[in-house]
């Protein structure tokens, strides 16, 4: 009987520690990753610190079109204009084969507020002013109802901003495919 006690015993001690260590390694292990993410949030503070630098935007205009209509007949036209390394203005519409912009289609414009509250003339500006305010396509929130056009606003900015860090001016050409 007292060999069964002892044998529980050291069980119940055995048992405790490795329910301890394991614990305890647990916190060492959460305390280096602490540490692991604390560094690695320095490393990237500093690469981002240093790609801003290196990643300035050159002065100039920079422009995207697409190449083909959608299926209503609207085709994006986007430009951007940087400043002493700044995005100063920016410049997202659609246009018909006649050149008129969506945003003033008088007709389009109240179609979609009445079925998403929210129209050309409202997110365009909308977006435009995003990118302004905040330089960089990833920030640009999407503009609720508007979302198809607000998903290839910050793709085709990212286009722009890409060519701006290398200066590329010449007209980017989208070969956007039109389903039918």
């Amino acid at each position: 009987m007292e060999f069964k006690k002892t044998l529980s015993t050291a069980t119940l001690l055995l048992a405790s520690t490795f329910v301890l260590a394991a614990c305890g390694g647990a916190d060492t292990d959460t305390d280096k990753e602490s540490s692991a993410a604390a560094s690695s949030e320095v490393v990237v503070e500093s690469s981002s610190e240093a790609s801003s630098t290196a990643a300035e935007l050159q002065d100039g205009t920079y422009t995207l079109v697409e190449k083909n209509f959608d299926t209503r007949g609207w085709k994006t036209e986007f430009s951007i204009t940087v400043v002493d390394g700044k995005i100063t203005a920016s410049t997202y519409e659609n246009v018909n084969e006649a050149g008129e912009k969506k945003s003033e289609d008088a007709e389009y414009q109240a179609n979609m507020t009445g079925k998403v509250g929210v129209g050309p003339a409202d997110y365009f500006p909308n977006l435009n002013n995003q990118l302004v305010e905040k330089q960089d396509p990833d920030a640009v929130e999407v503009v609720t109802g508007a979302t198809n056009s607000s998903d290839t606003f910050k793709k085709y900015a990212q286009q722009l901003v890409d060519a701006a860090v290398v200066g590329e001016t010449a007209a980017i050409e989208v070969d956007n495919v039109v389903e039918e």
